[in-house]
Formats: structure tokens, C-alpha cells, sequence
């Protein structure tokens, strides 16, 4: 993941735009990324924290097909029917 030279979340378009070392541009649409792998707002909120904060890691992950793994692991979620 070397060839990325920078990342930056446009609030516009609700993209991430990254910027690889080639010269080329790519852009992520977040909510559509937010579709495809957030199951509840929980997971809705991580995304959202990386795509503020950390824009780059939120690249890797979801080039690198680890996502769902990455949401698993750092998502508190406990349904309502389990705490009853």
C-alpha cells in the first residue's frame, strides 16, 4: 500500500479521495462503502471515524479486503435481544 501519496475526505461528494503516487486519482464513495459493509450504527460510527481522522487507514482496509474484519474486531455491539 506505498502507492498511496495521500488521502483526503471531501464533504461535498461524501468521498474519499486518494491520490497514488502514478499521479492518478481514485474516489471512494463513502456511503456506498457504508452500505456494503456497516450492519448497524455502531459500525456506521467507526467508518465515519476513519474517514474523518484517519482517511489513509480507511483506504488500506478497504483495498486490502479487511474491512468487515477490521469492523468486526473494534465494533462494541451487543444486540437488544442479548441483554435481555
Amino acid at each position: 500500500m506505498n502507492y498511496i501519496k495521500s488521502c483526503e475526505f471531501n464533504i461535498d461528494t461524501a468521498c474519499v479521495e486518494v491520490k497514488l503516487n502514478d499521479g492518478s486519482t481514485v474516489s471512494i464513495d463513502c456511503i456506498a462503502v457504508e452500505n456494503e459493509y456497516a450492519n448497524n450504527m455502531y459500525e456506521v460510527s467507526e467508518l465515519d471515524f476513519l474517514i474523518y481522522n484517519e482517511p489513509k487507514s480507511y483506504v488500506r482496509l478497504l483495498l486490502s479486503g479487511k474491512m468487515e474484519e477490521y469492523l468486526r474486531n473494534n465494533t462494541d455491539y451487543t444486540p437488544l435481544s442479548e441483554l435481555r
